[in-house]
């Protein structure tokens, strides 16, 4: 049975909490920058932020812009809307993300059937707005 266009989790339904590790990724997608945290010692990048760097155990961090691409590491078909549980269909996908050594960032995909989603496909951030004048990155085809 095919599924059909894959779409973004829908805006007002999401919130999220910042700490002093993540408050700068959400603050970069405001301005509709993607960035990772990334060790200000060894260079290693980590995702999701943490204190410490997994590499050499560093606390120094860097925020570098990011191209905004990557590669499909990973996904799933989901058919209902979590939040409410009616039909709907959408792709969380971990994004492999381009101009870091290995982040990945866990996301959703729109912008294609969700039978046309492969593990290797290139994709483009784009910008949803969520609660409270955040906004989340999500993922079209390249």
């Amino acid at each position: 049975m095919p599924y059909g266009p894959a779409h973004a989790l829908p805006g007002d339904q999401l919130t999220i909490t910042t700490n002093p590790d993540t408050a700068p990724f959400w603050e970069a997608a405001k301005e509709h920058r993607l960035t990772a945290c990334q060790c200000g010692e060894c260079g290693h990048f980590r995702m999701p932020p943490s204190p410490f760097c997994p590499n050499c155990q560093s606390t120094k961090k860097n925020w570098p812009d990011l191209p905004g691409t990557g590669t499909v590491f990973s996904y799933a078909i989901c058919s209902k809307n979590p939040a409410t549980g009616e039909d709907f269909i959408y792709v969380p996908v971990v994004v492999q993300l381009d101009g870091t050594d290995d982040a990945r960032l866990i996301s959703n995909i729109f912008g294609i059937d969700a039978d046309d989603v492969r593990i290797g496909m290139k994709v483009q951030v784009e910008w949803n707005p969520i609660n409270d004048g955040w906004v989340l990155p999500v993922f079209r085809p390249a």
